[in-house]
């Protein structure tokens, strides 16, 4: 069948000669044929991601044409204004897939507003809700390295698709043929026929306004003579960063040279995750040079940010995802109640992987902490929830581990924008008073208790990846744990169990252990990756991270 494939795409008249060149370049070579060929990228609620490329199993003009073809025969049973929202991030062909993704819309009758230059995540969350767009197409592989690339298709409240409109779009993708089932329009005709539009400076700017409106302590930041150094990560953050961090009163930012502009080989860091060093490196080294007091860092579309803060002895410290959504909740909870700004039954959400500090520092403020699954969506689907009940206004905080934050109810996924700009208030507000992030960070801990929060990532490359994290998850369903390490485990929730979780079904295991310690355990939607999540609790961090450790060897067999 994929051999098959093969020779259709080979004789088929491609507009892309990357893709003739690669298809005549793996002639011959079964194993390469079988890897583009022999699956199709699926469509999920988070849309498809792989590598670029020639057939079915990549990246490239067809495989988007397809999807957006389906999408567009959904948009069509949908009433409302027939209108889909696009952007695009700095990677390799982004603005050729995302234009690719407008000719099939218009082709089929349905209206597009598209940025003119690339812009991040949120910026396509705001687009859609503002043009009460019936969905959204934000191009972009996230933090992915350089070879792929993505298309993240929204619902119409600008939250990443839900399961059943997802379910129908891949059935739509499967029923239309990959080279000639998408309806086509040139985009010059698109734009003439008013089909295709670009985004108008009103939504551009009604977003800034949205995201300044979030600020704890407007005006502080004039002041405070925070010194900053950013990296965009060859991204889509550059502009949208700056622009806030300037209207707020920051201007002492110094950018990483080598990551300032869009590059979608990101030539400095493989891997353009601000999770990891490798891609702080440059930054951190900067940062260290000219003395700031924060360094921060985007991924390629703008939805995440990791952030290095500066130590009394002059030295940088990375602060975890987890760090920095407890700071955030602690810094947004005290200002606003301080400036009376707080609203009555305030609600923050995160992830249940995500640290438990957040609940006990929600707890001394008063602020109901809701838990949902992996996934910001679940964060949006609470805030969507809470909108419905006419009390948007209760929501202050979303965040999950992953260094995914939002901080206002005018999008529905994560704001790496809105993020950096309560970093760098909260950074200038404790300058302010002759504090730092690293000294309230260690308040927080003699406070509520070190928590300690770590994950492990093992990789199942392949084909057979997939097949293999199956038969770890199933196994573990059947064989649970009695004990792991040296601690009992004292209850197993199992989060495919809707009627004991209240939630919707998700491949997640939790371990509680006796003591407070847990461990967490899921397979990665995006990744072929199962991740162990452990929070461990101790007297100091040493005791911490020796109980993670002792969890983390007892459960490593099981993933090898």
């Amino acid at each position: 069948m994929y051999m098959n494939d093969y020779k259709r795409w080979s004789e088929f008249s491609l507009e892309d000669p990357d893709l003739t060149a690669e298809l005549a370049g793996i002639a011959g070579n079964e194993a390469e044929i079988k890897d583009r060929f022999a699956v199709a990228l699926k469509f999920g609620t988070a849309g498809l991601r792989g590598v670029l490329g020639a057939g079915s199993n990549r990246m490239n003009i067809y495989v988007v044409r397809q999807a957006t073809q389906g999408l567009a025969n959904w948009v069509k049973t949908q009433g409302g204004n027939q209108l889909v929202a696009i952007s695009y991030d700095s990677r390799i062909k982004s603005d050729v897939f995302a234009k690719e993704a407008a000719c099939v819309l218009a082709a089929n009758g349905i209206k597009v507003r598209i940025y003119d230059a690339l812009m991040p995540v949120p910026a396509l969350s705001f687009a859609t809700r503002y043009y009460q767009a019936n969905a959204g197409i934000m191009v972009t592989a996230s933090h992915n390295p350089a070879k792929y690339n993505g298309y993240k298709a929204y619902g119409p409240d600008g939250c990443q698709m839900t399961d059943d409109a997802a379910a129908v779009v891949y059935a739509e993708i499967q029923n239309t043929d990959i080279l000639t089932g998408a309806k086509l329009m040139s985009f010059e005709e698109g734009v003439e026929k008013g089909l295709i539009e670009y985004v108008g400076e009103d939504c551009k700017e009604g977003l800034y306004d949205a995201i300044k409106a979030c600020q704890v302590r407007p005006g502080l930041c004039k002041t405070a003579g925070l010194k900053l150094v950013y990296s965009p990560l060859n991204g889509s953050g550059l502009v949208p960063v700056t622009r806030i961090l300037n209207d707020i009163g920051i201007d002492d930012i110094t950018i990483v040279p080598e990551q300032k502009y869009p590059d979608g080989n990101f030539p400095t860091c493989p891997y353009p995750n601000p999770e990891i060093f490798e891609a702080l490196k440059l930054g951190l080294e900067l940062a260290e040079k000219s003395g700031a007091d924060l360094m921060l860092a985007t991924d390629p579309d703008a939805d995440r940010v990791g952030i290095a803060m500066k130590c009394p002895d002059g030295s940088y410290e990375l602060v975890s995802g987890n760090e920095v959504g407890v700071l955030l909740l602690d810094y947004i909870c005290a200002g606003r109640i301080e400036k009376g700004t707080m609203p009555k039954n305030a609600v923050a959400v995160k992830s249940l992987v995500s640290t438990p500090l957040a609940d006990a520092v929600a707890a001394h403020y008063g602020v109901e902490m809701r838990n949902v699954l992996t996934g910001f969506k679940w964060i949006g689907d609470q805030i969507a929830g809470l909108e419905a009940n006419g009390e948007v206004e209760r929501f202050i905080l979303g965040f999950e581990e992953s260094y995914g934050y939002l901080a206002g109810p005018y999008v529905r996924d994560k704001d790496a924008v809105v993020a950096s700009m309560l970093i760098c208030e909260m950074a200038a507000y404790y300058r302010s008073i002759g504090s730092s992030l690293k000294a309230r960070m260690e308040e927080i801990y003699s406070q509520y208790g070190r928590y300690l929060n770590k994950v492990d990532s093992f990789e199942f490359p392949g084909l057979s990846g997939m097949d293999k994290m199956a038969e770890i998850m199933a196994f573990l369903r059947s064989n649970p744990p009695h004990a792991i390490g040296g601690y009992d485990v004292v209850k197993v929730t199992d989060y495919t169990k809707t009627e004991e979780t209240g939630l919707p079904s998700a491949n997640v295991l939790v371990y509680t252990l006796q003591g407070g310690a847990s461990v967490i355990v899921r397979p990665s939607g995006t990744e072929p990756k199962i991740k162990a999540y452990y929070t461990t609790l101790g007297k100091d961090i040493a005791a911490a991270e020796e109980q993670k450790t002792e969890l983390s060897n007892a459960l490593k067999p099981l993933f090898a």
